[in-house]
């Protein structure tokens, strides 16, 4: 059969009296030219109505819905939009609000969005909640506060009012709900819960509004519901057996057709109680784990249990190879029957641009090797259209262009840089290490740089004016010179530098004006990438990017930073700190290649920014920022795949950064982690200084740096720039009193949360000068 199946010939497959259905998870919610972003940020600046912006989102939800239905899926998602985010959605619903955000004064949706970024305003002054990557994607989920006293009710059911504004435009979709177990386990405990307390704890309370939302979604007509349980690929799972027993007994009464959905990585033994509850359906991801399929349907085969195969990938924007998904499908149809598969995407497609259709500029060539959001509907349409063995003159057509578009990118797949992979093959242990320990080169840094206790810093970017992207934009449709360009840049570094200069900033950065993205900047210098348009994919909140896409093996042709930070030097006496996105993060916020290992595309990118850093300091630069953000967003789910990653990842960091003499001040920066875990590979990055998000998160991670005996220099956020809202003087002071109970005073240094891109100056200088008091105001009081 499998040799039938790879000839990809329609004839050679066996007839199906039944058909394959085909499904979509999720998708962008942003609007084909970020409509929602616009509107989002229009209503937060008072330019248009809470009705304007309702309207603006139902057009982009009708759009998607349709244009999803277009693509012949059969079970389209509803209910996953979101003006923020999903999982604060879900805490608005359910009555899941925090008390600082009640009784303000405020609607329900500037209680929303007041939980998602904060507010400073009319009187009304609150933090943004805690936010968290969600799973090892580059998205952020607004993180869920529980306690004994979690009051839950159903201030809203947004399943069934989207069910009903897709019936309204004539299509039926398969609502989207984030399951219960999943949105307690990844909550947190609130301030005033009870010592020891679980959110889990809270399951029976929350069950009874569960099912009043899917029997009001089965009143209304919905045959299937789609469940997010993605906790159920993770190793802790294995202890909520009964927690999922409990939940699903109940729910199955009152639900409709359940489909239980599960992606980015493997079930493992978790599907043997999973095949036990009473689900309709199984979502697994065979596009990060296929090795799973068997084990699945192993375990499934003796119940009713639909299986649903995630075999075009949510997260990527390549082309699904139709020959291997095609293979997949009718493996799991030999052993179920057609009438128990749907042919899925593996995720929700939020992770990728909406489409390919608005791409102008990538070459024709290019262009064949990808697929976005909408393609990716077309493709599962298609697979379940060959695997039900349809004769359609268009899927047969779909088939084998596929198949030469999949044979074009092989035969371009097999090129490489013999240079580059020499240079990394010759890579010796030493180049790893730096010339000493830190303990020597603390003291070697503190005569060079002389910088105060306490001192101060940022994180690196200031913000992107209207004016800078008036000014990139001109550049980039020829109305402006390159040399006009460069002298308006020179001015906002000057600008940057003179500011920092007159608060009292100890360690400077230049603002990074000349830069549209961490990532993007970095790669558009780099060979081996290509660059979209319009591929713009959701952050968090109205913060969107275009990642990158690595195609081929990367070099640096030159140097990328030292015109600007050589500059920014020269204006002033005080140190500058040169400023670089680190490997791991470039890969982990690029689109990578599928054909050669996550391994091999860091430490290529390793060796490119390894001459910048040299490079850097051959020019002056004292103190160099390597930021790894998103190191730990990397890390598998599986604990059991950790050790590999780690190693390749910390390695890698090390292979950048271990290049200079040991008077240069290395730092790199980390957000929205948990890094309990993975202590010792933090350790083992030996930067002289990291910082870390420490804001929102109440400082918790301060105890962690505090049980392991952190030995460099830290510099914990003292406020969150994710949030409008300026910080208090005495608030810093407070954080930084409490930062000084767990960490020596020796270590410290006093930066905000992260970049400052996203900010306006109003508040950014208002922050920072209040910043700069916190770090006088300790210099006062810890001598």
């Amino acid at each position: 059969m499998a040799s039938k199946i790879l000839n990809l010939s329609l004839s050679s497959l066996p007839p199906q009296s039944t058909m394959v259905s085909s499904s979509v998870l999720g998708f962008p919610r942003i609007g084909a030219n970020r409509e929602v972003k616009k509107a989002v940020e229009a209503y937060w600046a008072g330019k248009i109505s809470a009705d304007d912006l309702t309207k603006a989102a139902a057009e982009v939800k009708k759009a998607s819905w349709t244009n999803v239905k277009a693509k012949g899926v059969d079970f389209v998602p509803s209910g996953e939009f979101s003006l923020y985010d999903h999982v604060l959605d879900h805490s608005a619903a359910f009555n899941v609000i925090p008390k600082r955000y009640v009784g303000l004064g405020l609607s329900p949706l500037d209680v929303y969005f007041a939980m998602g970024r904060g507010r400073q305003s009319e009187g009304v002054d609150v933090p943004a909640s805690e936010m968290k990557k969600w799973f090892d994607s580059n998205y952020h989920f607004v993180v869920p506060e529980f306690s004994d006293e979690t009051d839950f009710k159903l201030n809203f059911n947004k399943a069934v009012e989207e069910f009903k504004e897709a019936q309204a435009a004539g299509i039926t979709t398969r609502p989207v709900v984030l399951g219960p177990v999943s949105f307690l386990v990844l909550g947190k405990a609130s301030k005033d819960a009870k010592p020891g307390f679980q959110p889990i704890s809270l399951l029976p309370k929350l069950i009874p509004i569960y099912e009043t939302l899917l029997a009001d979604l089965k009143v209304a007509g919905a045959e299937w519901v789609q469940v997010d349980e993605p906790i159920l690929v993770l190793d802790t799972a294995a202890n909520l057996e009964s927690q999922f027993a409990s939940a699903y007994a109940a729910l199955s009464k009152v639900a409709p057709k359940i489909l239980l959905t599960t992606y980015f990585a493997r079930l493992e033994s978790n599907v043997n109680y999973i095949a036990k509850l009473p689900i309709s359906g199984l979502h697994i991801d065979l596009d990060r784990a296929p090795e799973q399929l068997d084990s699945v349907v192993a375990a499934i085969k003796p119940t009713n249990i639909v299986l649903s195969l995630g075999v075009v990938s949510g997260r990527n924007i390549w082309k699904t190879d139709f020959e291997h998904a095609i293979k997949l499908g009718q493996k799991a149809i030999d052993a179920l029957g057609a009438d128990r598969v749907i042919i899925a995407t593996s995720s929700s497609l939020l992770h990728t641009p909406v489409t390919l259709a608005s791409e102008n500029k990538l070459t024709a060539e290019q262009k064949d090797w990808f697929s976005f959001a909408l393609e990716k509907a077309g493709e599962v349409a298609t697979i379940a259209a060959v695997l039900s063995g349809s004769q359609d003159a268009a899927v047969t057509a779909a088939l084998e262009e596929n198949k030469a578009s999949i044979a074009k990118r092989r035969a371009f797949e097999k090129n490489s840089d013999d240079a580059v992979r020499k240079r990394l093959s010759a890579v010796t242990e030493d180049q790893y290490h730096r010339k000493s320990p830190f303990a020597v080169r603390k003291e070697i840094q503190a005569k060079h740089l002389n910088l105060p206790k306490f001192p101060t810093t940022t994180i690196g970017s200031f913000p992107q004016t209207k004016e800078i992207r008036q000014a990139r934009a001109k550049l980039g449709k020829g109305e402006i010179t390159t040399e006009q360009y460069e002298e308006f840049i020179k001015k906002e570094i000057e600008l940057v530098v003179r500011f920092q200069e007159k608060i009292g900033i100890d360690l400077l950065v230049h603002g990074e004006p000349e830069r549209n993205d961490m990532v993007q900047y970095f790669g558009e210098q780099l060979q081996g990438f290509v660059f979209t348009q319009n591929g713009w994919v959701q952050s968090y909140g109205s913060r969107y990017v275009r990642p990158p896409i690595i195609v081929s093996d990367v070099s640096r042709p030159a140097p990328m930073t030292v015109k600007w930070s050589s500059y920014a030097q020269s204006l002033t006496s005080k140190p500058m700190k040169g400023m670089l996105t680190g490997p791991v993060t470039i890969l982990n916020w690029s689109f990578p290649r599928a054909d050669v290992s996550r391994e091999l595309q860091s430490k290529q990118l390793a060796l490119a920014l390894r001459d910048e850093v040299v490079d850097l300091e051959k020019a002056g630069i004292s103190a160099i920022q390597v930021d790894e953000p998103a190191i730990r967003e990397g890390l598998p789910l599986r604990r059991s795949d950790w050790d590999a990653y780690l190693k390749w990842a910390v390695d890698s960091f090390k292979l950048a950064t271990a290049g200079v003499t040991d008077q240069l001040q290395t730092h790199s920066h980390f957000c929205y982690s948990d890094f309990d875990d993975i202590f010792p590979s933090i350790q083992r990055l030996d930067a002289d200084v990291i910082s870390i998000e420490a804001s929102k998160s109440d400082m918790k991670l301060l105890n962690t740096f505090k049980q392991y005996g952190y030995s460099n220099q830290i510099g914990p956020g003292v406020y969150d720039i994710h949030s409008p809202r300026v910080p208090g003087s005495q608030e810093i002071k407070d954080r930084l009193k409490a930062m000084l109970e767990i960490l020596p005073d020796s270590l410290l240094f006093v930066n905000p949360d992260c970049g400052l891109k996203t900010r306006g100056w109003k508040e950014t200088e208002a922050s920072l000068v209040n910043l700069v008091e916190g770090a006088k105001w300790a210099r006062e009081n810890y001598a």
